[in-house]
């Protein structure tokens, strides 16, 4: 990552940290301070997308996320077995029925 790039996001952080609002203005004037050229495109990009966001809370939960998902797949197989394990059977049915109905053309690849 680029030194301005980071001097940007440490200055967003330090701002959050003093619970002060995060602008375009206040990220320059911090990297300035910091003798590292900024241009305001770039602060004005970060201070939009941080805009509203609580970024104490967004780091206090960074390891949190992804467990939901993961979570759905075994209580669908649950929902299966609990309906008497005949859905895999009838699964593997079809794809044999499938399977026979593509030999039942009459005509082969290479006839």
């Amino acid at each position: 990552m680029a030194t301005a790039e980071l001097a940007a996001t440490y200055a967003a952080l330090i701002l959050a940290d003093d619970n002060v609002e995060i602008t375009a203005d206040k990220i320059v004037a911090l990297t300035t301070a910091a003798s590292v050229e900024l241009e305001p495109i770039w602060a004005s990009l970060l201070a939009k997308a941080l805009e509203g966001k609580n970024i104490k809370e967004l780091l206090s939960n960074v390891g949190a996320g992804g467990g939901a998902p993961v979570a759905g797949a075994p209580a669908a197989g649950g929902a299966a077995a609990a309906a008497g394990g005949e859905a895999p059977a009838a699964e593997e049915k079809k794809e044999e029925e499938k399977e026979e109905s593509d030999d039942d053309m009459g005509f082969g690849l290479f006839d």
